[in-house]
């Protein structure tokens, strides 16, 4: 465990820790029915008809059968790493949740329309209540990171482990369509799903069918379970990730469509994460009760016999993912900025090619505005500022400087007269939770174009009254070319009225190919520099400084 000091104390690891799983009770009352159902009528079924028939497995050895059969040498090393990366996702995916732990089936994520949460608060109406108020502290021994507020070495976590899960699984199906071993898992005929449906009649009413020998083949049962482990859950765990991109879904908002929106593709990546993990407490329980030791050979030594040999490196295997979870505690909390910095040779470069590039093209409704917005982030307690608002902002004077050859001074009258423009577009936080809002202001290629920026001048630094986490003032930066985008603006408005203190008056930064936390809020200068090396620790931002967020969030 981490020593923390008195300001570190109070966000990881506060004192109030309280974890409950609490789901919808129509979710739990469609979930016990469907179960239910489904074994009632194996029930049925065998108190009418007797046990279905199950095809005899014959008992074969390698000299009298020829189909696909073994386990070589590259699906016994997918099969390691497979497990190694799903358990860090899992691990990692566990820390990101618990920073917004609730899930729904609506981009509003309206307090109290969640269809699970864990927490055991209900959101209070008497009072300010953030985003960041909401996330709950998850042991280390569970997550990694774990603790409360860690979603940034979480994220670079699972960024950094989805790689391995995703080469893995390309080379595998690779593989497997390249020999005959996808004969194994991939059926072939409508009458596979006859026998399983037989074959989970006895399963269900505890009559234990015979139980071929994995080396040579699966019954049907199996071979759908794998086929839809490989073909469906990996596919789908991705594709529900992409679906959470803010440049992604702002550039084509469509695609979260596919999942039922944002939050829905969010819920669906969760219960993904669940059904991995259904599928190994079953596949786990199976080989021990089948024969551990001769199934141990089958999948370590790629071998069918009795020995001991695979069930001992077994173990050695299983050590060593349990291992690197210790290593990954120690190094989160020893090297985090190595940690960052690894994501960032990994990710940052493939992000400025594809991700980078998409242009937002949002196009929702005055209907579709959600009646609830998450506000978020420390209120500013500078005394010009309370000043300010106290006055409805009409003294305060934005100041844009550095690298450009027009500094300027502006009210916010000033700024509205220099074009004011309207987006409903979807805000993304990196906590998880969306909301749709109407923003108003004036786009910031308009305020560029009146600075004129110098030729060296690459990155604009957002300035903020308020702090940051852990204190001191809140900044960020943007690379020229985002702020340059369609739909970035300077905003002062928030659905059609002033933008409220809470929201970020009297100017926040919309830029919506980003996650949340890049849209500075309650801004009170901008300048133009050289890098974002020059500005905090180096890392682009505040978050990134203090909570290794990553610097260029598309998703």
């Amino acid at each position: 465990m981490v020593p923390f000091d008195a300001a570190h104390q109070a966000v990881h690891h506060p004192d109030d820790r309280h974890f409950r799983i609490w789901v919808h009770p129509s979710i739990l009352i469609g979930i016990a029915a469907a179960v239910l159902c489904v074994v009632l009528a194996a029930w049925i079924e065998f108190a009418l008809a007797g046990l279905p028939h199950v095809p005899p497995v014959p008992q074969v050895y390698p000299n009298n059968f020829a189909g696909p059969h073994g386990f070589p040498l590259w699906v016994r090393y997918c099969h390691f790493f497979n497990f190694f990366f799903v358990m860090m996702l899992i691990r990692s995916g566990l820390s990101i949740l618990m920073d917004h732990p609730r899930l729904y089936f609506n981009d509003d994520c309206t307090p109290g329309s969640e269809w699970i949460r864990f927490t055991p608060l209900k959101v209070p109406r008497d009072r300010i209540w953030t985003a960041k108020d909401d996330a709950r502290y998850l042991s280390p021994i569970i997550g990694t990171p774990g603790y409360r507020h860690t979603i940034g070495i979480a994220r670079v976590w699972h960024f950094i482990n989805v790689h391995g899960f995703i080469v893995t699984g390309i080379f595998f199906i690779f593989m497997l369509l390249d020999t005959e071993q996808w004969r194994r898992i991939v059926p072939t005929s409508p009458l596979v799903l006859l026998q399983a449906w037989n074959t989970f009649v006895h399963y269900a009413t505890f009559h234990l069918p015979a139980e071929p020998n994995g080396f040579y083949g699966y019954n049907a049962l199996q071979q759908i379970a794998y086929f839809t482990v490989v073909f469906v859950f990996g596919p789908l765990a991705i594709l529900t990730g992409i679906a959470m991109s803010p440049a992604v879904v702002n550039h084509v908002p469509w695609y979260a469509r596919i999942f039922g929106g944002r939050q829905s593709a969010r819920s669906i990546h969760f219960l993904t994460m669940l059904s991995f993990f259904a599928f190994l407490v079953v596949h786990v329980t199976l080989v021990v009760m089948t024969g551990f030791a001769r199934n141990m050979n089958h999948i370590v030594l790629g071998t069918d016999d009795q020995g001991h040999m695979g069930m001992w490196l077994g173990f050695v295997g299983i050590a060593v993912v349990v291992l690197s979870w210790f290593l990954a505690h120690y190094i989160s909390w020893n090297h985090p900025r190595k940690l960052q910095h690894a994501l960032k040779s990994v990710a940052y470069p493939m992000q400025l090619l594809t991700l980078n590039r998409l242009v937002p093209h949002q196009n929702y409704s005055e209907q579709d505005v959600s009646p609830y917005f998450w506000p978020n982030g420390k209120m500013p307690r500078r005394e010009d500022w309370k000043r300010l608002a106290e006055r409805g902002f009409q003294d305060f004077r934005l100041k844009v400087g550095g690298m450009v050859e027009n500094p300027i001074e502006l009210s916010l009258a000033e700024i509205e007269k220099l074009g004011f423009v309207e987006h409903i577009t979807m805000h993304h936080c990196i906590q998880g939770w969306s909301g749709i809002a109407k923003w108003g202001g004036i786009p910031m290629r308009t305020l560029i174009g009146i600075v004129r920026p110098k030729p060296e001048a690459r990155v604009v630094a957002f300035f903020s009254f308020g702090e940051a986490l852990y204190g001191g003032a809140y900044y960020d930066t943007q690379r020229l070319e985002n702020l340059l985008k369609a739909e970035c603006l300077l905003a002062s408005y928030m659905n059609g009225r002033p933008l409220p203190d809470v929201y970020g008056a009297p100017l926040r930064l919309r830029v919506e190919n980003q996650l949340g936390y890049k849209m500075v809020k309650w801004i009170e200068r901008i300048e133009f520099i050289q890098s974002e090396k020059q500005l905090g620790q180096g890392e682009g931002g505040k978050n990134e400084d203090d909570e290794y967020f990553d610097l260029l969030p598309n998703i």
